[in-house]
Protein backbone atom coordinates (compact mmCIF):
# COMPACT_ATOMS: atom_id res chain seq x y z
CA UNK A 1 0.00 0.00 0.00
CA UNK A 2 2.03 3.29 -0.97
CA UNK A 3 1.14 6.39 0.75
CA UNK A 4 1.19 9.54 -0.88
CA UNK A 5 4.37 11.75 -0.34
CA UNK A 6 5.11 14.24 2.87
CA UNK A 7 4.64 17.54 1.29
CA UNK A 8 7.79 19.73 1.77
CA UNK A 9 5.71 23.35 1.54
CA UNK A 10 6.49 25.66 4.47
CA UNK A 11 3.11 25.91 6.81
CA UNK A 12 1.65 28.66 5.88
CA UNK A 13 2.37 31.82 8.41
CA UNK A 14 -0.11 32.06 11.45
CA UNK A 15 -2.27 34.96 10.87
CA UNK A 16 -4.11 36.89 13.84
CA UNK A 17 -6.00 34.82 16.57
CA UNK A 18 -3.94 31.90 15.24
CA UNK A 19 -1.08 29.46 17.23
CA UNK A 20 1.76 29.16 15.13
CA UNK A 21 2.58 25.80 14.19
CA UNK A 22 4.81 23.68 16.31
CA UNK A 23 8.52 24.05 16.12
CA UNK A 24 8.27 27.19 13.73
CA UNK A 25 8.71 30.33 16.09
CA UNK A 26 6.47 33.35 15.60
CA UNK A 27 7.81 36.16 13.60
CA UNK A 28 6.70 39.59 15.07
CA UNK A 29 4.26 41.20 12.90
CA UNK A 30 6.11 44.82 12.45
CA UNK A 31 9.78 44.04 13.92
CA UNK A 32 11.15 46.98 15.98
CA UNK A 33 13.49 49.95 14.53
CA UNK A 34 16.80 49.27 15.29
CA UNK A 35 18.39 51.71 18.01
CA UNK A 36 21.01 54.58 17.27
CA UNK A 37 24.82 52.79 17.98
CA UNK A 38 25.93 52.96 21.81
CA UNK A 39 28.41 55.90 21.96
CA UNK A 40 31.88 54.95 22.25
CA UNK A 41 34.17 55.96 25.06
CA UNK A 42 35.94 59.15 24.96
CA UNK A 43 39.84 59.20 24.93
CA UNK A 44 41.26 61.92 26.55
CA UNK A 45 44.74 64.07 25.09
CA UNK A 46 47.12 62.32 26.93
CA UNK A 47 46.19 58.98 25.84
CA UNK A 48 46.20 60.27 22.40
CA UNK A 49 49.62 61.50 22.90
CA UNK A 50 50.98 58.41 24.22
CA UNK A 51 49.48 56.29 21.33
CA UNK A 52 51.26 59.13 18.92
CA UNK A 53 54.43 58.39 20.60
CA UNK A 54 54.01 54.81 20.66
CA UNK A 55 53.36 54.77 16.90
CA UNK A 56 56.20 57.18 16.33
CA UNK A 57 58.59 55.30 18.08
CA UNK A 58 57.80 52.19 15.83
CA UNK A 59 59.69 54.03 13.01
CA UNK A 60 63.31 54.80 12.86
CA UNK A 61 63.04 58.38 12.36
CA UNK A 62 60.09 58.95 15.27
CA UNK A 63 63.00 56.86 17.90
CA UNK A 64 65.74 59.42 16.23
CA UNK A 65 63.39 62.26 17.49
CA UNK A 66 62.81 60.78 20.89
CA UNK A 67 66.49 60.05 21.71
CA UNK A 68 67.48 64.04 20.93
CA UNK A 69 64.92 65.36 22.80
CA UNK A 70 66.32 63.25 25.94
CA UNK A 71 69.45 63.80 25.33
CA UNK A 72 69.03 67.52 24.96
CA UNK A 73 67.09 67.35 27.72
CA UNK A 74 69.31 65.95 29.60
CA UNK A 75 72.38 68.07 28.81
CA UNK A 76 70.25 71.25 29.68
CA UNK A 77 69.34 69.72 33.29
CA UNK A 78 72.85 68.85 34.07
CA UNK A 79 73.63 72.91 33.11
CA UNK A 80 71.07 73.87 34.99
CA UNK A 81 71.75 71.89 38.18
CA UNK A 82 75.22 72.90 38.01
CA UNK A 83 74.81 76.50 37.63
CA UNK A 84 72.41 76.39 40.73
CA UNK A 85 74.56 74.42 42.90
CA UNK A 86 77.88 75.99 41.70
CA UNK A 87 76.14 79.23 42.55
CA UNK A 88 74.75 78.53 46.38
CA UNK A 89 77.79 77.24 47.05
CA UNK A 90 79.92 80.45 45.32
CA UNK A 91 77.22 82.76 47.19
CA UNK A 92 78.01 80.83 50.85
CA UNK A 93 81.70 80.87 50.58
CA UNK A 94 81.58 84.75 49.74
CA UNK A 95 79.54 84.77 52.94
CA UNK A 96 82.35 83.40 54.65
CA UNK A 97 84.94 86.00 53.36
CA UNK A 98 82.48 88.90 53.45
CA UNK A 99 79.97 88.38 55.98
CA UNK A 100 80.27 85.84 59.05
CA UNK A 101 83.75 85.67 59.57
CA UNK A 102 84.51 89.44 59.84
CA UNK A 103 81.01 89.52 61.52
CA UNK A 104 82.50 86.94 63.69
CA UNK A 105 85.85 88.64 64.23
CA UNK A 106 83.80 91.13 65.16
CA UNK A 107 81.92 89.81 68.22
CA UNK A 108 85.83 88.66 69.72
CA UNK A 109 86.30 92.42 69.32
CA UNK A 110 83.58 93.45 71.11
CA UNK A 111 84.30 91.40 73.97
CA UNK A 112 87.92 92.85 74.01
CA UNK A 113 86.96 95.96 73.85
CA UNK A 114 84.74 95.75 76.78
CA UNK A 115 87.12 93.52 78.76
CA UNK A 116 90.19 95.61 77.93
CA UNK A 117 87.91 98.54 78.87
CA UNK A 118 87.42 97.24 82.28
CA UNK A 119 91.15 96.49 82.69
CA UNK A 120 92.34 99.84 81.32
CA UNK A 121 89.56 101.43 84.26
CA UNK A 122 91.48 99.68 86.82
CA UNK A 123 94.41 100.60 85.73
CA UNK A 124 93.45 104.00 85.88
CA UNK A 125 91.66 103.99 89.26
CA UNK A 126 94.91 102.44 91.09
CA UNK A 127 97.06 105.15 89.95
CA UNK A 128 94.34 107.71 92.03
CA UNK A 129 94.47 111.08 91.35
CA UNK A 130 97.87 110.53 88.72
CA UNK A 131 95.84 108.49 85.98
CA UNK A 132 97.63 108.58 82.91
CA UNK A 133 96.52 110.55 79.78
CA UNK A 134 97.46 106.67 78.02
CA UNK A 135 95.38 104.65 80.28
CA UNK A 136 92.33 107.27 79.87
CA UNK A 137 92.88 107.09 76.00
CA UNK A 138 93.09 103.36 75.75
CA UNK A 139 89.80 103.28 77.94
CA UNK A 140 87.95 105.84 76.04
CA UNK A 141 89.20 104.17 72.42
CA UNK A 142 87.97 100.30 73.64
CA UNK A 143 84.40 101.59 74.40
CA UNK A 144 84.03 103.58 70.94
CA UNK A 145 85.83 100.44 69.50
CA UNK A 146 82.74 98.34 70.98
CA UNK A 147 79.86 100.99 70.25
CA UNK A 148 80.92 100.70 66.57
CA UNK A 149 81.29 97.23 66.74
CA UNK A 150 77.44 97.38 67.98
CA UNK A 151 76.44 98.86 65.08
CA UNK A 152 77.80 97.04 63.23
CA UNK A 153 76.35 94.15 64.63
CA UNK A 154 72.68 95.91 64.75
CA UNK A 155 73.28 96.32 60.94
CA UNK A 156 73.94 92.70 60.07
CA UNK A 157 71.40 91.20 62.63
CA UNK A 158 68.22 89.76 61.28
CA UNK A 159 65.45 91.08 62.52
CA UNK A 160 63.63 89.54 65.75
CA UNK A 161 66.57 87.57 65.77
CA UNK A 162 68.40 86.54 69.48
CA UNK A 163 71.09 88.12 68.41
CA UNK A 164 69.14 91.58 68.01
CA UNK A 165 67.97 91.10 71.50
CA UNK A 166 71.49 90.17 72.76
CA UNK A 167 72.94 93.20 70.50
CA UNK A 168 69.86 96.04 72.56
CA UNK A 169 70.91 94.87 75.38
CA UNK A 170 74.52 95.27 75.26
CA UNK A 171 73.74 98.92 73.83
CA UNK A 172 71.78 99.74 76.95
CA UNK A 173 74.34 98.46 79.19
CA UNK A 174 77.16 100.31 78.12
CA UNK A 175 75.80 103.87 79.04
CA UNK A 176 75.10 102.04 82.48
CA UNK A 177 78.54 101.11 82.96
CA UNK A 178 80.53 104.43 81.84
CA UNK A 179 78.40 106.04 84.13
CA UNK A 180 79.34 103.93 86.92
CA UNK A 181 83.12 104.10 85.94
CA UNK A 182 82.94 108.33 85.66
CA UNK A 183 81.19 108.08 89.17
CA UNK A 184 84.36 106.00 90.72
CA UNK A 185 86.89 107.93 89.21
CA UNK A 186 85.13 111.52 91.00
CA UNK A 187 85.28 109.79 93.96
CA UNK A 188 88.24 108.56 93.47
CA UNK A 189 90.11 112.09 92.98
CA UNK A 190 88.34 113.22 95.63
CA UNK A 191 90.12 110.70 97.79
CA UNK A 192 86.73 109.32 98.92
CA UNK A 193 86.80 105.16 99.49
CA UNK A 194 83.23 104.81 97.48
CA UNK A 195 85.19 105.21 94.86
CA UNK A 196 85.89 101.88 94.86
CA UNK A 197 82.82 100.20 96.06
CA UNK A 198 81.63 101.77 92.43
CA UNK A 199 84.36 100.82 90.51
CA UNK A 200 83.68 97.06 91.98
CA UNK A 201 80.05 97.09 91.04
CA UNK A 202 80.76 98.43 87.55
CA UNK A 203 83.19 95.92 87.24
CA UNK A 204 80.44 93.65 88.87
CA UNK A 205 78.13 94.61 85.66
CA UNK A 206 80.80 93.92 83.40
CA UNK A 207 81.49 90.40 83.87
CA UNK A 208 78.35 88.92 84.76
CA UNK A 209 76.18 90.89 82.69
CA UNK A 210 78.32 92.88 79.95
CA UNK A 211 80.78 90.06 79.16
CA UNK A 212 78.07 87.14 79.01
CA UNK A 213 76.10 88.63 76.70
CA UNK A 214 79.23 89.64 74.57
CA UNK A 215 80.11 86.15 74.75
CA UNK A 216 76.82 85.03 73.62
CA UNK A 217 76.71 87.38 70.68
CA UNK A 218 80.48 86.04 69.38
CA UNK A 219 78.65 82.27 70.13
CA UNK A 220 75.89 83.43 67.93
CA UNK A 221 78.07 84.71 65.08
CA UNK A 222 80.37 81.24 65.08
CA UNK A 223 76.94 79.26 64.57
CA UNK A 224 76.30 81.87 61.45
CA UNK A 225 79.80 80.77 60.34
CA UNK A 226 79.70 77.64 60.70
CA UNK A 227 76.57 77.40 58.74
CA UNK A 228 77.68 79.66 55.85
CA UNK A 229 80.77 76.55 55.68
CA UNK A 230 77.78 74.13 55.73
CA UNK A 231 76.52 75.71 52.78
CA UNK A 232 79.82 76.19 50.65
CA UNK A 233 81.66 72.79 51.09
CA UNK A 234 78.72 69.92 50.39
CA UNK A 235 79.87 67.86 47.62
CA UNK A 236 76.55 68.56 44.27
CA UNK A 237 76.08 64.90 44.08
CA UNK A 238 72.96 66.01 42.20
CA UNK A 239 74.76 67.79 39.45
CA UNK A 240 77.51 65.05 39.63
CA UNK A 241 74.95 62.61 39.42
CA UNK A 242 73.06 64.23 36.11
CA UNK A 243 76.64 64.75 34.21
CA UNK A 244 77.16 61.19 34.54
CA UNK A 245 73.97 60.08 33.18
CA UNK A 246 74.39 62.60 30.56
CA UNK A 247 77.53 61.74 29.21
CA UNK A 248 76.29 57.76 29.42
CA UNK A 249 73.27 58.73 27.50
CA UNK A 250 75.36 60.36 24.96
CA UNK A 251 77.95 57.77 24.08
CA UNK A 252 74.66 55.42 23.79
CA UNK A 253 73.65 57.35 21.28
CA UNK A 254 77.05 57.53 19.46
CA UNK A 255 77.28 53.40 20.23
CA UNK A 256 73.68 53.24 18.64
CA UNK A 257 74.62 55.41 15.26
CA UNK A 258 77.77 53.10 14.76
CA UNK A 259 76.16 49.96 14.94
CA UNK A 260 73.46 51.21 12.45
CA UNK A 261 75.61 53.40 10.34
CA UNK A 262 79.23 52.00 10.68
CA UNK A 263 80.48 55.66 11.10
CA UNK A 264 82.80 56.03 13.91
CA UNK A 265 82.02 59.64 14.94
CA UNK A 266 78.74 62.16 14.68
CA UNK A 267 80.09 64.99 14.96
CA UNK A 268 77.08 66.77 17.06
CA UNK A 269 77.07 64.18 19.62
CA UNK A 270 81.03 64.43 19.82
CA UNK A 271 80.33 67.97 20.38
CA UNK A 272 77.97 67.46 22.82
CA UNK A 273 80.05 65.04 24.36
CA UNK A 274 82.73 67.53 24.85
CA UNK A 275 80.41 69.99 26.25
CA UNK A 276 79.64 67.87 28.64
CA UNK A 277 82.71 66.65 30.00
CA UNK A 278 83.97 70.13 30.29
CA UNK A 279 81.62 71.01 32.43
CA UNK A 280 81.53 68.17 34.61
CA UNK A 281 85.11 68.40 35.05
CA UNK A 282 84.78 71.92 35.98
CA UNK A 283 82.13 70.96 38.84
CA UNK A 284 84.29 68.48 40.18
CA UNK A 285 87.70 69.80 40.15
CA UNK A 286 86.52 73.35 40.42
CA UNK A 287 84.54 72.35 43.74
CA UNK A 288 87.12 69.77 45.15
CA UNK A 289 89.83 72.82 44.98
CA UNK A 290 87.22 75.22 46.81
CA UNK A 291 86.84 72.82 49.08
CA UNK A 292 90.29 72.03 50.22
CA UNK A 293 90.95 75.63 50.52
CA UNK A 294 87.37 76.34 52.63
CA UNK A 295 88.56 73.49 54.65
CA UNK A 296 92.47 74.72 55.26
CA UNK A 297 91.14 78.20 55.72
CA UNK A 298 88.68 76.61 58.73
CA UNK A 299 91.19 74.45 59.94
CA UNK A 300 94.17 76.70 59.76
CA UNK A 301 92.11 79.83 60.07
CA UNK A 302 88.97 80.10 61.91
CA UNK A 303 90.30 77.33 64.11
CA UNK A 304 93.58 79.68 65.19
CA UNK A 305 91.60 82.44 65.25
CA UNK A 306 89.20 81.36 67.45
CA UNK A 307 91.93 79.31 70.11
CA UNK A 308 93.82 83.30 70.10
CA UNK A 309 90.58 85.35 70.55
CA UNK A 310 89.94 83.33 73.64
CA UNK A 311 93.51 83.09 74.79
CA UNK A 312 93.62 87.06 74.60
CA UNK A 313 90.24 87.41 76.67
CA UNK A 314 92.19 85.55 79.32
CA UNK A 315 94.58 87.30 79.13
CA UNK A 316 92.76 90.87 80.00
CA UNK A 317 90.61 89.09 82.51
CA UNK A 318 93.58 87.57 84.25
CA UNK A 319 94.62 91.92 83.88
CA UNK A 320 91.62 92.73 85.18
CA UNK A 321 91.17 90.82 88.17
CA UNK A 322 95.07 91.57 89.40
CA UNK A 323 93.98 95.27 88.92
CA UNK A 324 90.65 94.53 91.29
CA UNK A 325 92.59 92.59 93.42
CA UNK A 326 94.44 95.61 94.68
CA UNK A 327 91.32 97.79 94.51
CA UNK A 328 89.38 95.04 96.73
CA UNK A 329 92.25 95.05 98.93
CA UNK A 330 90.13 91.81 100.76
CA UNK A 331 86.94 93.24 100.20
CA UNK A 332 86.10 90.63 98.28
CA UNK A 333 86.26 86.82 99.17
CA UNK A 334 85.40 83.01 97.73
CA UNK A 335 85.15 79.76 99.54
CA UNK A 336 86.23 77.07 97.35
CA UNK A 337 86.36 73.39 99.76
CA UNK A 338 86.27 74.89 102.32
CA UNK A 339 88.79 77.28 101.96
CA UNK A 340 89.05 81.31 101.86
CA UNK A 341 90.39 83.01 99.02
CA UNK A 342 90.83 86.57 97.66
CA UNK A 343 88.26 86.85 95.33
CA UNK A 344 90.22 88.11 92.36
CA UNK A 345 93.38 86.01 93.28
CA UNK A 346 91.04 83.31 92.47
CA UNK A 347 89.69 84.29 89.26
CA UNK A 348 93.02 85.26 88.17
CA UNK A 349 94.90 81.84 88.78
CA UNK A 350 92.26 80.54 86.91
CA UNK A 351 92.58 83.36 84.27
CA UNK A 352 95.75 82.47 83.67
CA UNK A 353 95.68 78.71 83.81
CA UNK A 354 92.93 79.34 80.31
CA UNK A 355 96.06 81.92 78.94
CA UNK A 356 98.07 78.67 79.36
CA UNK A 357 96.13 76.44 78.04
CA UNK A 358 94.95 78.58 74.87
CA UNK A 359 98.41 79.63 74.32
CA UNK A 360 99.85 75.81 74.03
CA UNK A 361 97.17 74.72 71.63
CA UNK A 362 97.46 77.67 69.04
CA UNK A 363 101.04 76.71 68.77
CA UNK A 364 99.91 73.16 67.51
CA UNK A 365 97.53 74.71 65.17
CA UNK A 366 100.05 77.51 64.01
CA UNK A 367 101.22 76.00 60.56
CA UNK A 368 104.02 78.42 59.98
CA UNK A 369 107.09 80.58 61.37
CA UNK A 370 104.55 83.47 60.85
CA UNK A 371 102.06 81.91 63.37
CA UNK A 372 104.18 80.26 65.80
CA UNK A 373 106.98 82.97 66.58
CA UNK A 374 104.14 85.70 67.95
CA UNK A 375 102.56 82.39 70.58
CA UNK A 376 105.86 81.63 71.31
CA UNK A 377 106.87 84.87 72.92
CA UNK A 378 103.42 85.45 74.57
CA UNK A 379 104.56 82.27 76.38
CA UNK A 380 107.43 83.66 77.61
CA UNK A 381 106.22 86.98 78.85
CA UNK A 382 103.30 84.71 80.79
CA UNK A 383 105.55 82.87 82.31
CA UNK A 384 107.42 86.21 83.37
CA UNK A 385 104.21 87.15 84.32
CA UNK A 386 103.17 84.95 86.82
CA UNK A 387 106.49 84.94 88.25
CA UNK A 388 106.41 89.24 88.70
CA UNK A 389 102.55 88.27 89.87
CA UNK A 390 103.89 86.20 92.38
CA UNK A 391 105.86 88.77 94.14
CA UNK A 392 103.13 91.25 93.59
CA UNK A 393 100.80 89.35 95.63
CA UNK A 394 103.44 88.16 98.53
CA UNK A 395 103.97 91.79 98.69
CA UNK A 396 100.22 92.43 99.12
CA UNK A 397 99.92 89.77 101.54
CA UNK A 398 102.49 91.11 103.72
CA UNK A 399 100.59 94.21 103.78
CA UNK A 400 103.02 96.19 102.05
CA UNK A 401 100.57 97.71 99.40
CA UNK A 402 102.81 100.31 97.68
CA UNK A 403 105.20 97.85 97.25
CA UNK A 404 102.75 95.76 95.48
CA UNK A 405 101.01 98.39 93.66
CA UNK A 406 104.73 99.14 91.87
CA UNK A 407 104.96 95.61 91.22
CA UNK A 408 101.97 95.80 89.00
CA UNK A 409 101.62 99.52 87.60
CA UNK A 410 104.82 100.43 88.33
CA UNK A 411 107.28 102.10 85.10
CA UNK A 412 109.61 99.51 84.77
CA UNK A 413 109.55 95.89 85.83
CA UNK A 414 105.94 95.58 86.51
CA UNK A 415 103.66 93.00 85.70
CA UNK A 416 101.56 95.32 82.88
CA UNK A 417 104.55 95.23 81.24
CA UNK A 418 104.10 91.62 80.63
CA UNK A 419 100.56 91.97 79.94
CA UNK A 420 101.16 94.69 77.14
CA UNK A 421 103.88 92.55 75.32
CA UNK A 422 101.15 89.37 76.01
CA UNK A 423 98.27 91.45 74.33
CA UNK A 424 100.77 92.57 71.59
CA UNK A 425 102.22 89.34 70.77
CA UNK A 426 98.54 88.34 70.18
CA UNK A 427 97.24 90.69 68.53
CA UNK A 428 99.92 90.06 66.04
CA UNK A 429 99.20 86.26 65.77
CA UNK A 430 95.66 87.31 65.26
CA UNK A 431 96.08 89.56 62.19
CA UNK A 432 98.63 86.62 60.86
CA UNK A 433 95.99 84.08 60.92
CA UNK A 434 93.49 86.47 59.66
CA UNK A 435 95.25 87.25 56.70
CA UNK A 436 95.78 82.81 56.28
CA UNK A 437 91.70 82.51 56.84
CA UNK A 438 91.35 85.26 53.72
CA UNK A 439 93.79 84.03 51.10
CA UNK A 440 93.05 80.67 51.49
CA UNK A 441 88.94 81.48 51.83
CA UNK A 442 89.45 83.72 48.63
CA UNK A 443 90.85 80.62 46.76
CA UNK A 444 88.30 78.45 47.63
CA UNK A 445 85.63 81.21 46.40
CA UNK A 446 87.66 81.71 43.19
CA UNK A 447 88.04 78.48 42.31
CA UNK A 448 84.32 78.05 41.83
CA UNK A 449 84.16 81.64 39.95
CA UNK A 450 82.60 81.46 36.42
CA UNK A 451 81.16 78.25 36.52
CA UNK A 452 77.37 78.88 37.11
CA UNK A 453 77.63 80.75 33.72
CA UNK A 454 80.20 78.46 32.39
CA UNK A 455 78.15 75.43 32.82
CA UNK A 456 75.11 76.94 31.33
CA UNK A 457 76.61 77.83 28.49
CA UNK A 458 78.33 74.14 27.55
CA UNK A 459 74.86 73.43 28.56
CA UNK A 460 73.56 75.04 25.45
CA UNK A 461 76.22 74.31 23.62
CA UNK A 462 75.85 69.98 24.08
CA UNK A 463 72.05 70.38 23.91
CA UNK A 464 72.67 72.13 20.49
CA UNK A 465 75.12 69.34 19.32
CA UNK A 466 72.93 67.09 20.68
CA UNK A 467 69.91 68.37 18.14
CA UNK A 468 72.41 68.72 15.30
CA UNK A 469 73.78 65.12 15.35
CA UNK A 470 70.39 63.95 15.50
CA UNK A 471 69.29 66.08 13.13
CA UNK A 472 72.01 65.14 10.51
CA UNK A 473 70.06 61.23 10.74
CA UNK A 474 67.41 62.23 10.52
CA UNK A 475 68.19 63.88 7.11
CA UNK A 476 69.05 60.61 5.50
CA UNK A 477 65.47 59.50 5.69
CA UNK A 478 63.80 62.47 3.48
Amino acid sequence: MTHPPKSTAAPPPAGPGMAAAPGIPRQPAHPAPAGPPAPSARRTAFAEGVDRLRGAATTEPGRLRLIGAVLALLVVAFGAVTAWQASERAAAADDVLHRSQPLSSGAADIYRSLADANTAASSGFLAGGQETAASRDRYEKDIRTAAAGLVTAAANAEPGSASETTIARLNKLLPEYKGLIERARTYNRQGYPVGGAYLRYANEKMQKEMLPAAEDLYTKENQRLAADYGDATPYPWVAIALGVLALAALGWAQHRTYRRTNRVLNHGLVAASAATTIALLWLVVGHAVARSELNGSYDHGIRSLTVLHDARIASLKARGNENLSLVARGAETITVDGQTYDAYYYDFDKDMTTLGKGLTQAAKLADDQGGSAPVKSAEGNMAVWKQRHTAARTEDENGNYQQALDKVIGAKGATGECFDSVDRNLAQAIGHEQDEFARAAGDGRDAMAGLPVGAAVLAVLGAAGAVFGIGRRLSEYR
